[in-house]
């Protein structure tokens, strides 16, 4: 039996759609604060459990029976460390035999300010016994162009990492290694550097958007702190704007780069292009 936490957020739902392609009929518990949002998934056989973080109370009890659990990190900027403690002391009092973590990449060396709640919560987990494998995503794709109508209206995608190459890949990429790490054996201990094959600038990603929309996408660079303002005048809560702006900032040193081709490996394919990734959220957009 596999459980994924945060299972109706956008990595959760597409690992379980994961799990039941490449392993249809596998026991999968979505482990949800709001089990009213995840009645698709228990239509779909997933078995629906109330796991809230900020209740410990639950957790213990959505993962009894579990044998693997996919730790989706919390998107709780600043608090969710106490999160995933409770997380993994609920794993191990639950006697779950394996822990993935959806951390980031290079966690150990990188100069991200995002890097270090992943940071403490793998020295967690790497100190609670419970065997684990370490998912350190790079980049999501949809992370810039979740953006892509102000982009189409402004003509513009506006950051502030240079000509600092990025290893973006989709999301699905790294909802489908976390599947095939779930379902293979072997991977207790292990630490994935995961990120697409090819490292991009926000130049290149505002050149392939410009050739798929029909139209001039430029790629403003600006100051950190200008890029902050502008994401936080969209309306961004200051702890993102913070967050997204600084890991901008810091892709111009080569902070999002990789190319070790990891992810690729797992599941056995070349990563989603960023023009495939672009051109759905077009399509998406009408």
């Amino acid at each position: 039996m596999i459980a994924i936490t945060g299972a109706t957020g956008q990595l959760g739902r597409l690992t379980i759609a994961a799990l039941q392609r490449l392993q249809p009929g596998i026991p999968i518990v979505a482990a949800v604060r709001s089990p009213e949002k995840a009645a698709d998934l228990k239509r779909s056989g997933v078995d629906v459990r109330l796991a809230d973080y900020d209740r410990p109370e639950t957790l213990a009890t959505a993962f009894h029976g579990v044998d693997k659990l996919l730790l989706i990190s919390s998107n709780d900027l600043g608090g969710r460390l106490a999160q995933h403690k409770a997380v993994i002391d609920a794993a191990k009092q639950a006697d779950v035999g394996l822990i993935a973590y959806t951390s980031i990449l290079h966690t150990d060396t990188s100069k991200l300010d995002l890097t270090i709640e992943h940071r403490t919560t793998e020295a967690y987990l790497k100190a609670s016994g419970v065997p684990y494998v370490l998912l350190r995503n790079g980049w999501y794709t949809e992370n810039d162009t979740a953006a892509l109508a102000s982009v189409l209206q402004h003509g513009a995608f506006i950051g502030s990492s240079g000509v600092g190459r990025i290893s973006w890949a989709a999301r699905a990429d790294y909802a489908e290694a976390a599947a095939h790490v779930l379902l293979g054996d072997g991977h207790a201990g292990r630490v994935y550097e995961l990120a697409g094959d090819n490292g991009l600038t926000m130049a290149d990603l505002a050149a392939e958007t410009a050739k798929l929309a029909g139209k001039r996408i430029a790629y403003a660079d600006l100051p950190q702190k200008d890029f902050a303002g502008a994401l936080l005048g969209a309306g961004l809560p200051e702890a993102l704007a913070t967050m997204l702006a600084d890991s901008s900032a810091k892709a111009a040193d080569g902070e999002l780069f990789d190319d070790g081709r990891a992810l690729s490996r797992l599941i056995g394919r070349p990563t989603t292009p960023v023009r495939e990734t672009v051109a759905e959220a077009l399509r998406a957009l009408g």
